[in-house]
Order: C-alpha cells, then structure tokens, then sequence
C-alpha cells in the first residue's frame, strides 16, 4: 500500500516488523525492507534518472535504516521516521552522473532539445519505432525532473507522482503543510510552463515532438534500442500503481501535463536474490542485528 496517503494502515505491522528485526529475526528485517524498497527505490530513480544510481543510492539508504532501526521510539509514525531519512540522503549526497552532465534549467534544457534535428517520420515508420519514440518520450519528462532543485523534485515526486496526502508529505520533509503546498504548486506552474511552452504533446502549436527527434538520437548512440533504461514491459506506470487513488486525482489527470508524468515508469517487481540477500547477508548486518 502506497505509504504516503491516508489510506497507510500498516504501521502498526511495520513497528511490530522492527520489534522481530531487533531481536535478531532476519526474515522479519527482510519482510520491512521489501515492503518499503519499491517506494525508496522509485523516489531514487525519479531524483536520480538512473537506474543503476537508484539501486546504489537504495542500498546506501537501506544501510542508514538498519544502522539507526534501534532508535526508532515509536513517538511518530514509522513511514514519517522512515521516509525523513530516505528524503534527507537524498537531500544531503554527492551529486550523481546525470544530476552532473545535466545541471540545468529549463531554458538551458528546452535549449539542449531544439538543438537535436528533426527527421520527419511516416506513420508506418512511427509504428516501427513506437517502442523508442515512447523511450524518448519517457527519458525526456524524467530529465525534465532534473531541471527542478532536488528539494523540488522530492515535493513533486511525493505530491504529484505519488499522491502523497499533503500533512504526510510536510511531515516527511520536516515543513509545513501550508509549506508543502506552497512548494508544490510552484513546481506544478514550473513543469506545466515548460511543458506548454515546448512540448508538442501538450499544447499542439509546438514544433517538439519525440518521433522528429528520436532518428538522431538513435544515430548518435542517445538512445540504445537493445537496453532500454524507461520503456520496459515489466515496468507499471505511477498511473498505474496509484489506481487506488484515482479519485483524488481527478482534478490533476485533467492536466495534459500530469498525465504524461503519470506514465512514467515504476519499478515494482525486484530480484529477491540480487537485490536482498547478499544485504540482509551481510557481516555488519548481521552483527549489527545480532540476526539468526
């Protein structure tokens, strides 16, 4: 269940997931850490674009959570304990490879846009290359997140992407929810002037569209047909991982412009044996939690 809604009635099994952990009950730390490394790792990847940056950044995360699971008093919420420190490492690392070659606005990105040539498709040819026409067009809303501040993504990413009921979202981030609400309406204005103001997709008076553009970015080895990062089958969509919701959503899926950044793609389904084990394997977990 999507733990930034009201709608979150698993705290209490989350506090009595950790009351196991710290006895040394290892699936029990496994069960609380699969539980919430779809949300981490989703968050990462939206701050990040990359996939292999999200899962490090995951790790480091998960790392910081077991170190510091002892001290969690049960004063607050857990995923209000939890998410505090996910979104503060988020805030606080070293800038990653695509936060590093893109660092920029959106003027400097609507630029970086303009300046790949078109190369007009037919619609056959559209259909042939409909699976990288929507990479492209995946790639480009996720760089579009890089051209908020990190502090503005994460406002976008719990509020927009992830519905987050606004007193959940401001008690994560340590603000107001007068704050939050604030901040989130600039970046909804930011992203939609963008949007109306450069993509095709949006407003039809303009020149950008992906399949003009998805040739040369082919040609220039941008974009891999045999290793897709965004547009991949066993991905969902955050539209479609927060169906639950789609009542309070009403409102936002009449914007053009959140209904784009609501096909981005989520990760859900994660290899158990890649992903967690060698973790919860690990030495220093194990010493940490005395596991068994």
């Amino acid at each position: 269940m999507n733990p930034f809604t009201k709608e979150y009635k698993t705290d209490e099994d989350d506090k009595q997931l950790i009351k196991k952990s710290l006895s040394g009950d290892k699936s029990a730390l496994e069960n609380l850490l699969k539980k919430h490394q779809p949300y981490i790792y989703n968050i990462a990847w939206k701050m990040v674009q990359m996939p292999d940056d999200a899962q490090d950044i995951t790790q480091e995360v998960m790392v910081k959570v077991i170190t510091n699971l002892s001290k969690f008093r049960g004063e607050s919420e857990f995923r209000t304990w939890l998410y505090r420190i996910v979104t503060n490492h988020f805030l606080q690392m070293t800038k990653q490879k695509r936060e590093t070659l893109v660092n920029e606005d959106f003027d400097s990105y609507s630029e970086r846009l303009s300046s790949i040539p078109d190369i007009p498709l037919t619609e056959i040819e559209q259909e042939e290359k409909g699976i990288e026409i929507k990479e492209m067009n995946l790639a480009c809303m996720s760089g579009m997140l890089l051209c908020l501040t990190r502090e503005q993504r994460l406002v976008y990413i719990l509020g927009v992407l992830f519905n987050s009921d606004h007193t959940v979202g401001a008690e994560i981030l340590g603000i107001s929810k007068g704050n939050f609400r604030v901040r989130l309406s600039r970046c909804k204005k930011d992203l939609y002037h963008f949007m109306n103001d450069q993509c095709g997709l949006v407003n039809k008076a303009n020149p950008c569209r992906c399949h003009k553009k998805v040739t040369t970015v082919i040609e220039k080895q941008i974009l891999d047909s045999k290793n897709l990062l965004f547009n991949k089958e066993e991905y969902a969509s955050f539209q479609e991982h927060i169906s639950g919701s789609a009542d309070h959503l009403s409102d936002l899926m009449e914007e053009k412009y959140f209904q784009l950044h609501s096909k981005l793609p989520f990760r859900q389904d994660f290899n158990k044996k890649a992903f967690l084990d060698d973790f919860i394997s690990d030495e220093r977990v194990v010493a940490l939690l005395n596991l068994n």
